[in-house]
């Protein structure tokens, strides 16, 4: 549900900057107009898209936000756009998949795809809860400094500061 998400966008203009090629895939009824200006590639066919692939990151479908029919049922949305089983085994080994949660585990993505060992969605969730609250101090502390400026008492060590130890 790229039209209704406010992860989409960010992500897709974030990663492509770092050099990522971007595909976004989902029906037409749930893309964004003027999605033909971003740094991306568009389909409607998720099964195109899984072989070249380094991950995966699935959307929740928003249904709280849509007044009329953007598909024509949950089921015929998760046949044609869900992560499911059969889909992940396509993958290359590599691939890791990600999703912003909440889930609608058996509609976006089944459950045994999001708690396989290559899902990343429980850190991917967690780091972003850790960036947010960080973001928020710098905001609202009314510090001058920049986010490269910042340092706090357990980032002094000099194990902690090298490059190496920097996630």
């Amino acid at each position: 549900d790229v039209l209704h998400s406010r992860v989409a966008r960010s992500n897709a203009l974030l990663l492509s900057t770092l050099g990522a090629e971007v595909t976004l895939v989902a029906p037409p009824t749930l893309l964004p107009v003027g999605v033909e200006t971003w740094p991306v590639q568009t389909s409607y066919d998720l099964d195109t898209a899984l072989d070249k692939c380094d991950a995966v990151m699935m959307l929740r479908v928003q249904a709280e936000r849509m007044n009329a029919a953007f598909f024509p049922s949950a089921r015929e949305y998760s046949r044609r756009y869900g992560l499911d089983d059969r889909r992940f085994k396509r993958l290359p080994e590599h691939a890791i998949v990600l999703h912003p949660g909440p889930m609608n585990r058996g509609m976006e993505i089944s459950a045994n795809v999001a708690d396989s060992a290559r899902s990343v969605i429980v850190e991917q969730v967690t780091n972003g809860v850790a960036v947010r609250m960080a973001v928020l101090y710098l905001l609202l502390s009314g510090s001058d400094q920049s986010a490269t400026e910042t340092t706090s008492p357990e980032t002094t060590s000099p194990e902690m500061t090298s490059p190496e130890a920097v996630v």
